[in-house]
């Protein structure tokens, strides 16, 4: 059984930072948001919602009962068998649906765009401070009279930090290793 009494845990300061600094960026992005473009999320946001499946099911059931009792009490019907108006309307919705989904889609890139830039320069960041650290560990291991010296070639290699751009050189060679001839001479 939990403890009822027990107070919530604060975050270290560096997790309440990092909140922050995502709530900031959701913020920014939000603000940086046209009229436009926050007219499109609503309307998404609605039409995205179990209630409007529901209530277009009501109106496309409701439309074809009518017109098919329409027909069957000997009445002309608005719209009759095989409900060119209906099949022409959901069409053109389809169509306005596919649009609206795209345009929402197309801002939610940039958002994740950013959190993958985001992402990047973290990890890059902290591969230097690793780096950093294993150099002083290895500093501290040689200095230190109580400590045998020797020669660590994976630390001394771990200690140099990683350039991102032969990092990314080493990712594209083997991206095109095993690739068909042609796709790999056209890369080069």
């Amino acid at each position: 059984m939990p403890d009822l009494d027990a107070r919530p845990s604060i975050p270290p300061i560096q997790i309440e930072e990092t909140i922050r600094s995502i709530a900031r960026l959701h913020a920014e992005h939000r603000a940086n948001a046209t009229r436009h473009q926050l007219v499109v999320d609503r309307i998404t946001s609605l039409l995205s919602r179990p209630v409007f499946l529901a209530l277009l099911t009501i109106v496309v059931v409701g439309w074809v009962s009518s017109n098919v009792a329409a027909v069957a009490l000997g009445y002309r019907p608005l719209d009759p068998p095989p409900f060119p108006w209906l099949a022409g309307t959901a069409s053109l919705a389809s169509l306005y649906l596919v649009v609206l989904i795209l345009t929402t889609q197309r801002r939610d890139d940039r958002l994740n765009q950013r959190r993958e830039q985001l992402n990047l320069e973290l990890a890059i960041l902290s591969e230097q401070k690793t780096a950093k650290v294993v150099a002083l560990l290895e500093e501290l291991r040689r200095d230190s009279p109580a400590v045998r010296d020797r020669v660590d070639t994976l630390a001394d290699a771990m200690a140099t930090p990683a350039d991102p751009q032969s990092v990314i050189d080493a990712i594209e060679k083997t991206r095109y290793v095993g690739a068909p001839a042609s796709r790999a001479a056209g890369a080069s």
